[in-house]
C-alpha cells in the first residue's frame, strides 16, 4: 500500500492530509492560536478533592483546572525525589481522597482536549512515545503493538523489553519496532530516558503549575506517528517547512525510505491532488452511498450517533436483499467516514434492521475488517437483534469539525456553519494563488465584518506579506449582509 503526506502550510494555520494508494484516509490541522495540548506534561497543583466522582480538579496553568479520575493517578512519596532508585508505584486506592489531598503537586500528562463543556483530562500515568517504543514511568507493564500479528516476532520484541526495560518503567514496542534489532530499541530507549530525567529534573526546580514538556509540534507528531505506515511520500508547499521536515527525518528516522518533496504547482496543493473537494465534505451531516442510500452523523457530548438509511436504492431481488447490501456498503463508508473524521469516544450505529442472524453476523464482520485499517484503539460490541452497534473508539488530538465549524449564532447551536478562521485562511489561499499566477495589479475581498476584523487583527501581516512580495494591492471590504462563510475575491486589472 502506497502511502503519502500531503502538507499545506498557510501563514498561522497547518493542514495535512493522508493518502493510502491516492484516496484521503486522514486529515489533521493545526492554527497557531489554536496548538493542542495532548501529550504535553505538566506540573500541577490540585485545587478541588471530588470525592462524589472520584476524581480531583488540577490547575496545570491553562486557565480552567482539569479533570483527573482516581484511576489515572500514580503516586510517588515527595515528588521523584531520587530519579534513579525510586520506581514512584504506590499502592493505589480507590479512593481519590485517600490518595491526593487539595495543594498537593504532581506531574500529570494531558490525553484529551476540551470537548464541549467537558474540561482537559489529565492522567500521572505518563507515556513518552519514541520512534520504536513507548517509555511508560511508573508502569510495570510490557507490552507489543496489536498491530504486530505475528506471534513469534511478537514473542522475540516481549523478550527484548522485559530484558532492557528499568525498573520501574513499562515498555510498548510500537508498530515500527517490528524486525528492529535489539540495539535499535536501546538506542530508543536511552533517548526516551534522557527526555524523562529532563523532565523530572524540571519538576524539582519549579512549582507548579508549570509545562515541564511539550510534545513534538503537529507536522513531526503525525510523521513520527505514522512511521511505520509504509510512508512512501510527503510533499510539502513551503520551502521552510519543507526543509525542516528532511533534517528532522535525518536527525530522528534516518532509516525510514521516505522521499520529502517540495511542491511549487500553480495550482493549491490539495486540489492538485484531488482532495479539497473531499475535506468540503467532512462536516456533512449526511454521507450519500453509491447505491443511493445514505448515512447520517449526529454528534453530542457524550457519543456520535450514525444512522443508516436505503434511500433511492430499491434493491433488485427482495427487501432482505436489498437492506443487506445497503448496510454492507455503509459498514465500509462508516469505517472510513470514522477514521477521516477522527471521530472519537462513544459511537452508535443504527443499521437497518434485518431479520436473519447470518444477515447481522455478516455486517458487524464487515464492520469489524474495516476498522482494522484504523490505527486507532477501537472496541466494537456484538451488534444486536434490531441492527445496533455500539463501539468505543479513543480520543486523539483535537477534534477537527470543532476547528473547522462553529455554532450557529442564527440558530442558537442547533446547526453549524464554517468558523471565521476557516474562511479566514480559506480566503488567504486564494489570495496567495492568486497573487502568484494572475497578472491583476489589484483584488478586492469582499467578506462578512467578522471575517474582516479577523483579517484585521490577526492576519494583518499576512496580507501585508502579500502586497509587499507579490506587489499587488488587497482591498478588504467588509459586506454586512454577507453570512460568515460568504466571501468573493473581485480581480482589478
Amino acid at each position: 500500500m502506497f502511502s503519502e503526506l500531503l502538507i499545506n502550510v498557510t501563514f498561522n494555520e497547518t493542514r495535512i492530509a493522508l493518502l493510502e494508494n491516492g484516496s484521503l484516509v486522514e486529515f489533521f490541522m493545526e492554527r497557531k492560536n489554536e496548538k493542542g495540548i495532548v501529550g504535553n506534561i505538566y506540573k500541577g497543583k490540585v485545587v478541588r478533592i471530588l470525592p462524589g466522582m472520584d476524581a480531583a480538579f488540577v490547575d496545570i496553568g491553562i486557565g480552567k483546572a482539569s479533570f483527573l479520575y482516581v484511576k489515572d493517578v500514580v503516586i510517588d512519596p515527595g515528588i521523584y525525589e531520587d530519579f534513579e532508585e525510586s520506581s514512584y508505584s504506590a499502592d493505589q486506592k480507590d479512593r481519590i481522597e485517600w490518595v491526593l489531598e487539595e495543594g498537593q503537586e504532581l506531574i500529570v500528562q494531558v490525553t484529551r482536549e476540551p470537548v464541549g463543556n467537558k474540561g482537559t483530562r489529565v492522567t500521572s500515568k505518563i507515556t513518552l512515545p519514541g520512534r520504536l517504543l513507548v517509555l511508560m514511568p511508573a508502569m510495570n507493564h510490557v507490552g507489543v503493538s496489536r498491530r504486530i500479528l505475528n506471534e513469534n516476532e511478537r514473542r522475540r520484541l516481549s523478550q527484548i523489553l522485559k530484558e532492557i526495560c528499568p525498573r520501574g518503567f513499562g515498555l510498548i514496542a510500537r508498530t515500527a519496532s517490528e524486525g528492529k534489532e535489539r540495539k535499535d530499541l536501546e538506542e530508543d530507549l536511552n533517548f526516551l530516558m534522557r527526555i524523562w530525567k529532563n523532565i523530572v529534573e524540571k519538576a524539582e526546580r519549579v512549582h507548579a503549575p508549570r509545562i515541564l514538556h511539550e510534545d513534538l509540534g503537529l507536522i513531526y507528531r503525525v510523521i513520527r506517528d505514522l512511521y511505520a505506515h509504509n510512508l512512501s511520500r510527503i510533499v510539502v508547499d513551503d520551502e521552510e517547512v519543507f526543509y525542516s521536515v528532511k533534517e528532522f527525518m535525518k536527525t530522528h528516522l534516518p532509516d525510514l525510505k521516505c522521499d520529502v518533496q517540495m511542491y511549487d504547482g500553480k495550482v493549491p496543493i490539495f486540489d492538485a491532488f484531488g482532495i479539497e473537494m473531499d475535506l468540503e465534505k467532512i462536516h456533512e451531516k449526511k454521507v450519500y452511498l453509491k447505491s443511493g442510500g445514505y448515512i447520517v452523523f449526529d454528534y453530542t457530548e457524550a457519543l456520535t450517533v450514525i444512522d443508516v438509511n436505503t434511500g433511492k436504492y430499491l434493491g433488485k431481488k427482495n427487501l432482505e436483499d436489498t437492506i443487506l447490501k445497503t448496510n454492507l456498503e455503509a459498514a465500509k463508508e462508516i469505517a472510513y467516514q470514522i477514521r477521516l473524521r477522527n471521530i472519537g469516544g462513544i459511537i452508535v450505529i443504527d443499521f437497518i434492521d434485518m431479520e436473519k442472524e447470518e444477515s447481522r453476523q455478516l455486517v458487524y464482520k464487515t464492520l469489524c475488517e474495516f476498522l482494522k485499517k484504523d490505527r486507532i484503539k477501537t472496541i466494537v460490541y456484538p451488534i444486536s437483534e434490531i441492527g445496533i452497534v455500539q463501539l468505543t473508539r479513543k480520543r486523539t488530538g483535537s477534534n477537527v469539525l470543532g476547528m473547522l465549524l462553529e455554532p450557529c449564532p442564527t440558530c442558537e447551536g442547533s446547526g453549524y456553519v464554517r468558523s471565521r478562521y476557516s474562511v479566514c485562511y480559506s480566503v488567504l489561499r486564494e489570495l496567495k494563488y492568486a497573487c502568484i499566477n494572475e497578472e491583476a495589479r489589484a483584488f478586492k475581498v469582499n467578506l462578512s465584518p467578522e471575517v474582516a476584523k479577523l483579517i484585521y487583527e490577526e492576519e494583518k501581516d499576512a496580507i501585508e506579506f502579500l502586497e509587499s512580495h507579490y506587489g499587488k494591492k488587497i482591498n478588504i471590504v467588509a459586506v454586512p449582509e454577507f453570512s460568515t462563510d460568504h466571501y468573493s475575491v473581485e480581480r482589478v486589472l
